[in-house]
């Protein structure tokens, strides 16, 4: 499955997740269920991921833990928090350049409006 095509099951699991729970809970509460939602769908996740960098030629272990990784392609990086700033996009694509993963999403599900708290960021370009 391509990075687009699992962005579509995401976006619709998102949705899913914040028609049913609404906004106000906490980050983890959120990552739970997207991930249930996500694993309903057939899809491969994992959460709370350590990922390793390599930084002058040393591979330095679980440097930051992604929240969710779909089908080892993509990573979701949830917030609830109550406005996404820029440090929070560079955050995701510095997570999509250290892991040399293509797409993230990030996601704020506290909101009234999940639709324009839904991000993607592209490190590269999608086959």
């Amino acid at each position: 499955m391509k990075e687009n095509e699992i962005s579509f099951y995401v976006r619709k699991s998102i949705f899913s997740v914040y028609n049913e729970l609404g906004s106000g809970l906490l980050e983890k509460v959120y990552e739970k269920v997207l991930m249930f939602e996500l694993e309903n769908h057939g899809l491969k996740v994992r959460n709370q991921v350590p990922m390793s960098i390599k930084f002058k030629d040393t591979i330095i272990d679980s440097s930051f833990i992604a929240d969710i990784i779909v089908e080892d392609k993509v990573i979701i990086e949830i917030k609830s928090i109550q406005e996404i700033s820029e440090v929070h996009h560079k955050q995701l694509l510095t997570y999509l350049k250290l892991s040399d993963l293509k797409l993230g999403i990030l996601v704020n599900f506290n909101t009234d409006y999940i639709a324009k708290n839904i991000f993607r960021k592209i490190n590269g370009n999608l086959d």
